[in-house]
């Protein structure tokens, strides 16, 4: 490729030493191409060789006479008069050599010419590229003709390019004035390695943009019009880069408008480090609000290059509202005030600006809107926000004009005005009642259990609560139960009288203090609390998901092939039920109608992957009961893995034709609730700029307000952590967690905001190895609710500095080893590859540790149980009555929560897990432990899960080890994989004892992977490296299998003594309802199995195999 990725260190060394810096002179006029693209007529032409080829910028392509009929002509029409002074003649390279007998003429009215050039051999030789350059007399005409009379390597006139150079008009060198681009941004048809758009303004000029091919555009988008005088386009000066010449028109589009204009029609332009110190300027005139340089050749590289694009001109009148000031009353609120926000907008733009609206928010939620007046050029307008009442804490308070961007302004980058200083809510004097625990018993009712219930109220006001009613709702039943009084601080539990009859699916229990207004307290808001009752399968979430297929919408119903095809770009099979709706039009939507009070959203979507790799980000408009509510940011960043191979850390973030996990989640509190019956409505507006938007699911959740601290614990904040504010709060959480470790403090907690974290918390190991490898011990560390507190960071795990533990843990998260209690809070990590890991929760987790109500997102696995036993191994402590429980994993690269190392008598229990990349869920009983005999991997249980779309891997895997269960889960939808796989691979302890699958629903599981050779079953059986035995599978049903229902695979081991018994299977779309493979061995009792809808057959034994069927 004949253009330099980097400077030669040697000229940059002579420059050094010699005093001299890098730097441009001054722009020389430039000479262009008038011919480029011009129409052209010829004396004759040969079948597919026609004139026009000669002006198409492609040196491949030729024009050729018809033969054996000297003399013979090729012209170009110019367009009208203008100045050349010399012919440049290409033949298609690789030819070989030869001599064309040939003269130039000029003309300004296509009947009259002039001797430009008088005739002469020319030799077009294959080592000088098969260029002839002619020099001219200098000469005004519009019509220019090459005559040619002989040719010695073919009996007919050919020439594939005919270049004619000369002024492009009075180069007005560096136009001066405002550049309107810096800044702003940039878009590009394509991109090649990390060559991109942004490069083109980043104001360094030795990075640059470079397109992947021809042709190709850059565009700079400008926000609003402006009258454009000139664009300048420079390359590095630096003399390493070789002259070439770029093909480029400049096209315009005014806001408003759809199509692009051209500006500047197509020509070439020199670029040359010695002529113009590679700087072009070309000189235009228009309004437009988008600029776009349309790339046709580059003689210099495959694609478009730009180091540094200079758009100048000055704004049209268009408005520009700022917010200059925001202010509250009263100034220092408590809990019962009504805070009134008065935020000033001004139109610091020429024109008039329309109506529009003023968001306030508080600590980045929306907390009330304003509508803002039409204002003239000049004016400004005081907006008042009132009403607002919030619970105790230290805010962040900012106003956003126009949030949806209906105003086209000068600069759409200072609508938001921060408070310099946060908005403090204080303490009420007064009671203040709230729920803060339901008990439910049984915790785990069976389907017509009467189950009962306790309250735990708390008062956490500043006196004593009078006697009130504590209620109970769950599936429309309505418990009451009697509270007396509750002291300032105190804590009572409730009896709540009566039951409730357990139904199919559980349900969600909603306690409520002071159900009937009794007590006045200083905090209406706060009196509710939620919980999950878990009956039958699934996990009991407190959201509604709710298909984008069974919604309604305008958009293409996108679906699955027969065969689920998966990682070569396929939509339909990573879609959950297998179907999503795409919009691709302006005005297109989905819209879903709730069934349950809400006041936030998930989205699960696709959206395109930058040219060049590394994500996008683009909005997408929600609207409520056909009134726009707000904008949603969705991100590609995470998504988009490319490659063929099967090995998930090998796939690439570089675009390839082949890609899977094409699917992220975005996740929106709103500014109020939502009754059942309001309809959600995703719409792709003119200003939502993604080519395409895949929408498959939302959830719909009413969310708590958050919690408030607890008394027994201590705030970050009181180590110098400050929320939202960007900065890393790693060290304020790590000595608030020693702390707590060391009796100092009695619990740790991070309050409701955005936390950054750029370092594993854990405990400093003075006398660690290479990586620090202990965890934290004996803690309890609380959040404000998982949609509250958020611990988050801004780098990706491989390039972290200063971490001292193991690299693949990342820096985000816990390392926990031992009795932690961590709650309520979410972990968000920079994962977007699995060869650059980095886990949510990883560590040895010892006895007593609980892990309830965290969200993760986004790392690499959500929470990794277990360190092998060298692994420091005066640390040995294996998981034992690990819980996890209300845990939402989403979007990882590897596993969900994998039990490993010994870990026993644990288990996660009412959780959701969606797009892993890896098991789910996983018991592996690997062998790196202490003791092989006692450090077995055994009664762990898997209970209550929903787990959708692994996209690598299987739902729920169980590697060796006894007493194992896996019961009442869904699986569904998986990419590859079984819904649920029992294997010896990964060198286990081997199975011994019973390992259970009980009443578990696989929906649409298994698949085909490794180079699509291997089928999986929705169950499947695996024993490479030793026998599975003890295995019961009962009272469960699996459904529209995308191949075998119960599979048993070839392996050099046998599964004797499998015991299946009460299992529907519905539907195999390519396989059996009970497989054993050709050299599956063993056996398996069946008893009550229902098989319908198989496309191979019932109950299946391949040819070859010993298997057993009874």
């Amino acid at each position: 490729m004949n253009h330099p990725r980097t400077l030669r260190a040697g000229l940059v060394a002579v420059l050094v030493a010699t005093g001299l810096s890098i730097t441009p002179s001054a722009a020389a006029a430039a000479d262009v191409n008038h011919a480029a693209g011009r129409p052209t007529t010829a004396s004759g032409a040969h079948g597919q060789y026609p004139a026009s080829n000669v002006t198409d910028g492609n040196q491949a392509t030729y024009w050729e006479s018809a033969s054996g009929a000297f003399p013979q002509y090729v012209q170009v029409d110019l367009g009208g008069a203008v100045t050349i002074n010399r012919a440049v003649l290409k033949l298609p390279a690789g030819w070989g050599a030869r001599t064309e007998t040939l003269a130039v003429q000029g003309s300004t009215n296509g009947t009259d010419f002039g001797t430009l050039s008088a005739s002469s051999g020319r030799l077009f030789d294959p080592g000088s590229g098969n260029t002839v350059t002619i020099a001219l007399t200098e000469s005004n005409v519009r019509y220019v003709r090459v005559t040619i009379t002989g040719n010695t390597g073919w009996p007919a006139g050919q020439l594939s390019e005919l270049e004619l150079w000369g002024p492009g008009g009075t180069d007005p060198g560096d136009p001066g004035g405002t550049d309107l681009a810096a800044g702003k941004p940039l878009e590009a048809s394509s991109a090649t390695q990390n060559y991109v758009a942004a490069n083109a303004n980043d104001g360094n000029i030795g990075t640059y943009w470079e397109a992947a091919g021809h042709p190709s555009t850059l565009t700079a988008r400008l926000g609003a019009n402006a009258d454009v005088t000139a664009v300048v386009i420079r390359l590095n000066p630096d003399p390493v880069w070789q002259a070439r010449t770029q093909s480029i028109e400049v096209l315009g589009r005014a806001q408003g408008a759809t199509g692009f204009s051209t500006l500047k029609a197509r020509a070439d332009y020199s670029f040359s480090p010695s002529g113009n110190a590679n700087t072009v300027t070309v000189a235009l005139s228009g309004r437009v609000a988008d600029v776009q340089l349309k790339f046709h050749a580059n003689s210099g590289a495959p694609g478009g290059q730009v180091a540094e694009l200079r758009v100048t001109g000055t704004w049209a009148p268009n408005p520009d509202l700022v917010v200059t000031g925001l202010s509250w009353t009263p100034s220092a609120p408590d809990e019962t005030s009504a805070i009134a926000f008065s935020a000033t907008v001004r139109n610091a733009g020429t024109a008039a600006s329309g109506a529009t609206a003023l968001d306030v928010t508080l600590n980045g939620a929306v907390a009330g809107t304003a509508q803002v007046g039409g204002l003239a050029a000049g004016a400004s307008a005081t907006v008042t926000v009132g009403g607002v009442r919030k619970a105790q804490g230290t805010y962040t308070a900012a106003a956003l004009v126009d949030p949806a961007g209906t105003v086209a302004e000068t600069n759409e980058g200072n609508n938001t005005h921060t408070a310099p200083q946060p908005l403090t809510v204080g303490q009420s004097p007064g009671p203040d009642l709230q729920v803060v625990g339901i008990t439910s018993s049984p915790a785990n009712p069976a389907v017509g259990a009467p189950v009962t219930f306790t309250v735990a109220v708390n008062n956490r006001g500043t006196t004593a609560a009078g006697a009130s009613t504590t209620r109970v709702s769950v599936g429309g039943t309505t418990l009451n139960g009697s509270t007396g009084t509750v002291a300032a601080g105190a804590t009572v539990d409730v009896a709540i009288g009566g039951s409730w009859t357990a139904t199919s699916g559980g349900a969600t229990v909603t306690a409520t203090a002071d159900a009937t207004n009794a007590v006045a307290e200083t905090n209406e808001t706060n009196n509710q609390q939620t919980k999950s009752v878990v009956v039958g399968r699934g996990a009991a979430v407190p959201y509604e998901e709710h298909e984008a297929e069974a919604a309604r919408h305008n958009g293409t119903l996108v679906t699955a092939d027969a065969q689920r095809t998966y990682a070569h770009t396929n939509f339909g099979t990573e879609s959950s039920g297998r179907a999503s709706v795409k919009l691709d039009r302006t005005g297109q939507f989905v819209e879903f109608t709730s069934t349950a009070q809400a006041n936030s959203i998930v989205v699960r979507n696709a959206i395109p992957d930058a040219a060049a790799g590394g994500g996008i980000e683009a909005t997408i408009s929600l609207y409520v009961n056909d009134v726009y509510v707000r904008k949603l940011t969705l991100s590609s960043k995470f998504s988009w893995m490319y490659g063929t191979t099967d090995l998930t850390d090998a796939l690439s973030n570089t675009p390839s034709p082949d890609a899977r996990r094409l699917f992220d989640e975005t996740s929106a509190l709103l500014a109020k609730s939502y009754p059942p019956g309001t309809r959600f409505r995703l719409q792709r507006d003119a200003g939502d700029t993604a080519a395409y938007y895949y929408i498959d699911l939302v959830d719909l959740e009413q969310v708590a307000p958050a919690a408030s601290k607890p008394t027994e614990c201590t705030s970050i904040e009181q180590y110098g952590a400050r929320p939202n504010d960007g900065l890393d709060d790693t060290d304020a959480i790590q000595r608030a967690v020693t702390d707590d470790e060391n009796g100092v403090i009695a619990c740790v907690w991070i309050p409701a905001g955005e936390w950054r974290q750029e370092q594993k918390i854990l405990s400093p190991d003075p006398n660690r190895g290479t990586y620090n490898q202990k965890g934290v011990r004996n803690a309890v560390i609380k959040g404000a609710g998982m949609w509250h507190t958020r611990l988050y960071t801004t780098t990706e795990p491989q390039n972290v500095t200063g971490n001292i533990n193991h690299p693949h843990e990342g820096n985000v998260g816990f390392d926990i080893d031992d009795n932690v209690q961590l709650s309520d809070l979410a972990i968000f990590g920079m994962t977007t590859n699995r060869a650059n890991r980095g886990h949510g929760l990883n560590g040895r987790f010892g006895k007593n540790t609980k892990v309830s109500n965290v969200w993760i997102e986004h790392v690499n696995v959500g929470a990794w149980v277990g360190r092998d036993y060298t692994d420091t191994p005066a640390y040995w402590n294996p998981g034992d009555g690990v819980e996890f429980s209300g845990m939402r994993i989403r979007d990882t690269f590897a596993d969900g929560i994998n039990l490993s190392n010994g870990t026993r008598n644990s288990k996660v229990f009412n959780s959701a897990l969606r797009t892993t990349g890896d098991d789910a869920l996983a018991v592996w009983s690997s062998k790196y432990v202490r003791d092989q005999s006692v450090d077995v991997g055994h009664d762990n249980r898997f209970t209550n899960n929903t787990i959708q779309l692994p996209w690598r891997a299987n739902g729920i895997a169980i590697y060796g080890g006894y007493g194992n269960t896996a019961e009442n889960n869904i699986v569904a939808d998986t990419m590859n994989y079984p819904g649920i796989m029992l294997a010896t691979d990964h060198s286990p302890i081997p199975f011994s004892g019973t390992t259970t699958l009980a009443n578990n629903g696989l929906y649409r599981t298994g698949g085909r992977f490794w180079q699509d050779v291997q089928l999986f079953g929705a169950i499947t059986l695996y024993a490479p490296e030793s026998e599975i035995k003890g295995v019961v599978i009962r009272d469960s049903e699996i459904v529209d299998s995308t191949y075998d229902g119960i599979q048993f695979k070839s392996a050099g081991n046998a599964y004797p003594g499998v015991r299946i018994s009460d299992v529907r299977i519905a539907g195999c779309l390519n396989g059996a309802g009970v497989l054993a493979q050709g050299s599956a061995r063993g056996d398996a009792t069946l008893t009550n199995v229902s098989i319908s809808g198989c496309a191979v057959g019932d109950v299946v034994r391949e040819p070859g195999s010993q298997f057993i069927f009874r």
